[in-house]
């Protein structure tokens, strides 16, 4: 069953006309294969995001939560990066994730990413104690200062900093942002954040709301799912954004029993185990993350399952 979807036909890559603001599209936040001895497998993770880029995908996150940057040794992090672009076949398909605990730290990593010729960084606010306003816009233009595009992450519920509509505003009238991946799952912040900063690209953040992010004109999914079904979540996609709800509605249904996953805690074990049933390599956690609990677990494998016996991939 692991293997039904074998004969699906990728989708080609985005047109190089997308590249102007690369990180529009489909940018998976991906998983990082780690071997046994919880080493990282840098041969399967370009296997990983050139599979990506050849079933419709337009670009990867690498070193997100999803990546499981907090447990990565600089070298580890860098060499992620590198292997990514080159992967990629475009350092424009490439937006790591610069987030750090200072912003000395953040704009380093956004040099680094500078420096291997990615086209965007995703950066969350200062994330080791809860920053007032003055300190998120310092931080935002420190980064920014690195001069590649940076899109910030709005995740409120790890950082304790919520980029409301307003503040996002601020931040991209300082120059900061290009765009924002949400995460709050509230969809009504699209519609505010459209009417206070028109030209800041909205950015799906949370795969449990993909569709009614789409429908409120988001133009980006920073994206966690199709790391275990890239053919299928860029056909969703890409209907949802053309506003064809009759082909993206029976998908999303479809999937949205595994996206839940994605805004919750055990996210990576997830993923990684919908990966592994597809074929695919996900494998193992590093700690402090534990393997998923076999209740977890057993609803996990049965949705994944059902996923695979209707032929999506």
């Amino acid at each position: 069953m692991a293997h039904a979807h074998a004969s699906a036909q990728p989708t080609p890559p985005a047109p190089p006309a997308h590249r102007a603001r690369p990180w529009r599209g489909i940018m998976v936040a991906t998983a990082l294969p780690f071997r046994e001895d919880l080493s990282v497998d840098h041969d399967a993770y370009a296997e990983h995001v050139a599979r990506l880029i050849a079933n419709g995908c337009d670009g990867v996150v690498p070193n997100g939560s999803l990546g499981e940057y907090q447990t990565l040794t600089d070298a580890e992090r860098a060499q992620v990066v590198r292997t990514a672009v080159e992967a990629a076949g475009d350092g424009a398909r490439v937006m790591p994730g610069v987030s750090a605990y200072g912003s000395a730290e953040s704009r380093r990593w956004a040099e680094q990413a500078a420096e291997a010729g990615c086209g965007s960084v995703l950066l969350l606010p200062p994330n080791a104690y809860r920053a007032d306003e003055r300190s998120v816009r310092a931080h935002y233009a420190e980064v920014a200062g690195v001069g590649i595009p940076v899109v910030a992450y709005n995740n409120p519920y790890d950082t304790k900093v919520d980029l409301t509509p307003d503040l996002l505003a601020r931040l991209h009238a300082d120059g900061g942002i290009v765009a924002v991946k949400e995460f709050s799952g509230d969809v009504r912040r699209a519609y505010e954040l459209a009417e206070l900063a028109p030209e800041l690209d909205l950015l799906i953040g949370a795969d449990d709301v993909l569709l009614e992010l789409a429908v409120a004109g988001a133009v980006g999914w920073i994206a966690g799912y199709p790391n275990a079904f890239p053919t299928s979540c860029a056909a969703l996609y890409r209907a949802a954004v053309a506003g064809d709800l009759a082909t993206a509605l029976p998908l999303y249904r479809s999937l949205h029993p595994l996206f839940r996953w994605d805004s919750r805690t055990e996210f990576v074990q997830a993923i990684k185990l919908s990966m592994d049933l597809a074929g695919h390599t996900g494998g193992p956690t590093r700690p402090p993350r534990h393997p998923l609990t076999p209740e977890q677990e057993a609803v996990v494998r049965a949705a994944t399952e059902k996923v695979l016996a209707e032929g999506l991939a």
